[in-house]
C-alpha cells in the first residue's frame, strides 16, 4: 500500500502552509516551488541505496540481503531478488543491475528485465559503493583504501588504484572517477581511462555521497552537516553549505541539489548554481539515499521508498 500527500508551497511567503493528506501522514516545506506530491511505498526491511533502470527503481534491503524492484510509475513491487550479504551499493549499466555486497566481498550482477542472477564476482575485502563509466564497473574497497575497476562485460579486474582513507561514495562524471574518502575528509579525482590520480581536494568531515550537476561535484559531509561544491574541471572548492544533520544521500534534478538529512527525517534542497537554500521536505524515517529519475526525486528510508514529484496544482 502506498501513502501520498500533497504539499502546497508558496514562493512569496516564508510560512508553512497546510498539508493535505490523501491517505495518512504529513510533511512540511518552506520556500520551495511547488506544489509537490510525496508518495511513500513500503518495502520489506529497510531501503538503502537506489538505482534507476529507465523504468523501474531498485533498492537494497541490507538486513535480508535482497534487492527490490519497484515500477517507477506507481511504486508497485515487481520482484525481490537475493544477493550477497550486506548489500551496500547499487548501479545500473544499461542492461543489468550490479550490487556491491560488503560482507560477502563480492559483486552480484542481475539482469534488469527479470532479476535473473547472471554472475557473481569476487573482489577485495569490504567493497562498499559502485559507479558505471559506460564500459566498466568501479567499486570502492574501504579496507584497502583503493578502488577496483572491472570490465562490465565479464567482470574481469582491470586494475586496483590507491585512493584516500576509507573510500565510500564514487561517481563518474563523463571523463573522470571521483571518490569520497571518509576518514581523510577529501575527494580524489581519477582518470577513468587508466586510474591515474589527477587531484585530491579537501572537503568536509566524513564525506560520503557524491552528485554531479554538469560542472560541479557535490559532496555530502556526514559529520560536519554540510555539503561542499567542487568545480570538476580544476578541483576548486566553490562553496560549503549547511544542511540537516547527517547528510548522506544526494541527487541533482537539473536545477537543484537534493540532500538527505537522516537525523531530521527530511531532504534539504539547494539551488545548484549558488548553493542557496530552497527549503526542505519531511520524508520517511532515516533517509539515506536520493536519486532523480528525470521526473521525480526518490528517497530511500527506513522501511519505505519515497517519491517526490512536482505537480501542476
Amino acid at each position: 500500500m502506498k501513502t501520498a500527500r500533497i504539499i502546497l508551497l508558496s514562493v512569496f511567503f516564508s510560512i508553512f502552509l497546510v498539508v493535505t493528506w490523501l491517505f495518512a501522514g504529513s510533511a512540511t516545506a518552506q520556500q520551495l516551488d511547488g506544489p509537490f506530491l510525496i508518495e511513500s511505498f513500503p518495502v520489506a526491511g529497510g531501503a538503502s541505496g537506489l538505482a534507476f533502470d529507465g523504468a523501474n527503481i531498485w533498492t537494497l534491503d541490507v538486513d535480508n540481503s535482497t534487492v527490490t524492484k519497484l515500477r517507477a510509475s506507481d511504486g508497485v513491487i515487481l520482484g525481490t531478488f537475493p544477493v550477497g550479504l550486506g548489500p551496500s551499493g547499487i548501479v545500473f549499466d544499461g542492461a543489468n543491475i550490479w550490487v556491491c555486497n560488503a560482507y560477502s566481498d563480492n559483486l552480484t550482477k542481475l539482469r534488469a528485465s527479470d532479476g535473473t542472477l547472471l554472475d557473481t564476482f569476487d573482489v577485495r575485502r569490504n567493497p562498499l559503493f559502485l559507479a558505471w563509466d559506460g564500459a566498466n564497473i568501479w567499486v570502492t574497497i574501504a579496507s584497502q583504501n583503493a578502488v577496483t575497476k572491472l570490465r562490465g562485460s565479464d567482470g574481469r579486474v582491470l586494475g586496483n588504484f590507491a585512493v584516500g582513507n576509507d573510500p565510500h561514495g564514487i561517481l563518474f562524471e563523463g571523463t573522470n572517477i571521483w571518490v569520497a574518502n571518509s576518514l581523510d575528509g577529501t575527494v580524489n579525482k581519477l582518470r577513468a581511462s587508466d586510474g591515474t590520480l589527477l587531484d585530491t581536494v579537501p572537503v568536509g568531515t566524513f564525506p560520503v555521497g557524491l552528485a554531479f550537476d554538469g560542472a560541479k561535484i557535490w559532496v555530502t559531509n556526514a559529520n560536519s552537516n554540510d555539503v561542499t561544491a567542487v568545480r570538476a574541471s580544476d578541483g576548486m572548492v566553490r562553496g560549503t553549505f549547511p544542511v540537516g544533520m547527517e547528510p548522506v544521500g544526494i541527487a541533482f534534478d537539473g536545477e537543484n541539489i537534493w540532500v538527505t538529512a537522516a537525523k531530521y527525517d527530511s531532504v534539504k534542497v539547494l539551488r545548484a548554481k549558488n548553493g542557496a537554500s530552497r527549503g526542505s521536505l519531511v520524508v520517511d524515517k532515516s533517509p539515506n539515499a536520493a536519486l532523480f529519475d528525470g521526473t521525480s526525486i526518490w528517497v530511500a528510508a527506513s522501511g519505505a521508498v519515497d517519491k517526490i514529484t512536482r505537480t501542476t496544482q
